[in-house]
């Protein structure tokens, strides 16, 4: 297995093992002009949205159907070949690169609603459904899936690295809202999880066991998932501060009050200044809280009315509201432009992103220290977070061709990661392991357990094919 990359290095240790003739040979047999070597399809499969660069996979198979992906699975461990499942390619750790080399399975095909449960407030669906597409679906039925983080990602891979996002401070992440899972092993067997049931004491919990492996232990074929009644009201506002800390001790009395809050979302001066640009948006350009509520009139207007009290008591102004779907969609399409907003702030540049996600309590501890050490680096860089579940994001725009910049991230990102973990926090609320923070997932975790993990994967994947490299090398 490859040594972990470490923080500070600039590139992952790239081990690749070469494709056997036969493989190749078998896999265009088989799936004839859904297989493909073709370099600028390979590309595209081999980048996602890290900042590393890495050579891109020898092969891309599109499957159709779960028997699809069990056969490439059958064929690759028969030949010792890595296999990387692929969605819609949104993840910021390095999770889809090839770095052994191998096939990138594309299950972007798979996009049909199995079935819908209405009654039951339950879906099936197929890995590569994207979670617009699923509300769009569903919508007319007056339901909706609330988890949201923010790219129009698959299902499968939202299951795959225990995504959240925008709703999670109401609605959880995909760990409690993936009910079963159908996975295809290492070896070609399909394998069912979890049910509809609301609960289970039946046996060890395999579903939560797929949930957040970022397909190291399996491709995950479909998901059945939580679903929730459209709420009767909702009603959206933006808040103005003077500083990030005024908006973090909001965002805590907030929480710690009990305000049934949907959405509590973070913008730093220089994110709200990016959305202001790029979505063409008048919005202060100072720290913001960005809040969603969703219940009856009556709920919502209650909530809305603590919430306004409590910003006030924190020098929050400008509280403006936003009640009709349009208004609405406007602030959240540009809440989730800011990644690529900032980025267009700085031409030329990547982004290094970091997320943690530590105790409500602890939150303004945690991001003062962190936008003080940027400060005083002098690196460009923004902030958002999912604040109301002490989640946020740093991102260090950086100018790829002077290394010592992306030192420098790497070097506050570990700072900024150490210091969650010393909080009891975690080193990554949502964007996973990958290939960026194993060193990390060892603080955190110890090395006893990181070898539990490490023996999981050796007995569910004892030839290494599923994503080798990624979590723990």
């Amino acid at each position: 297995m490859n040594a972990p990359w470490e923080p500070g290095e600039h590139q992952p240790t790239y081990a690749p093992r070469p494709m056997p003739a036969a493989m190749l040979d078998a896999l265009k047999a088989r799936f004839g002009d859904r297989c493909s070597t073709a370099m600028a399809l390979c590309e595209q499969h081999g980048r996602d949205e890290s900042p590393f660069d890495v050579p891109p996979p020898e092969a891309v198979v599109f499957a159709d159907s779960n028997e699809d992906v069990a056969a490439v699975l059958a064929l690759a461990n028969a030949h010792r070949v890595p296999v990387i499942p692929y969605g819609a390619g949104t993840s910021l750790e390095g999770h889809l690169l090839a770095v052994q080399g191998g096939v990138s399975l594309d299950l972007s095909r798979m996009n049909r609603i199995l079935s819908v449960q209405a009654d039951d407030l339950t879906v099936t669906v197929q890995a590569g459904v994207t979670r617009n597409q699923l509300n769009a679906e569903i919508r007319h039925q007056g339901l909706f899936f609330p988890i949201d983080p923010g790219a129009d990602a698959s299902i499968g891979g939202m299951s795959a690295t225990r995504a959240s996002g925008t709703n999670a401070v109401r609605y959880g992440t995909m760990k409690e809202n993936v009910l079963g899972l159908t996975v295809a092993t290492p070896d070609g067997r399909l394998v069912r999880t979890g049910s509809r049931a609301r609960k289970s004491s039946a046996g060890y919990d395999l579903t939560r066991l797929y949930v957040g492996s970022e397909g190291t232990l399996g491709a995950i074929c479909d998901v059945t998932l939580r679903l929730y009644p459209l709420p009767e009201a909702v009603s959206a506002a933006v808040c103005s501060f003077d500083t990030i800390d005024a908006a973090v001790r909001t965002t805590i009395a907030i929480i710690q009050m009990g305000v049934p809050i949907a959405r509590c979302e973070l913008l730093d001066a220089h994110a709200v200044r990016a959305v202001n640009r790029h979505d063409k948006l008048s919005l202060r350009e100072a720290p913001m809280l960005l809040m969603e509520f969703h219940g009856s009139p009556a709920s919502v207007a209650e909530q809305a009315a603590v919430v306004q009290e409590i910003a006030a008591e924190q020098g929050g102004t400008g509280f403006e509201w936003a009640t009709t779907p349009e208004e609405r969609t406007r602030l959240w399409t540009a809440r989730h432009h800011a990644y690529l907003s900032a980025l267009q702030t700085r031409p030329g540049c990547r982004a290094v992103t970091t997320d943690t996600c530590v105790p409500i309590s602890r939150l303004a501890e945690s991001i003062h220290a962190s936008v003080e050490e940027v400060e005083a680096s002098g690196l460009p860089y923004f902030i958002v977070g999912h604040v109301g579940d002490g989640n946020f994001h740093m991102g260090y725009l950086i100018d790829p061709e002077v290394p010592s910049e992306r030192e420098t991230a790497e070097r506050l990102s570990a700072q900024m990661v150490g210091r969650a973990i010393r909080l009891d926090g975690t080193c990554t609320g949502e964007h996973g392991i990958g290939l960026h923070k194993q060193d990390f997932l060892r603080q955190e975790a110890g090395e006893e357990a990181v070898d539990q993990m490490r023996a999981l994967k050796r007995a569910l994947d004892p030839n290494n094919i599923m994503n080798p490299g990624k979590i723990f090398g």
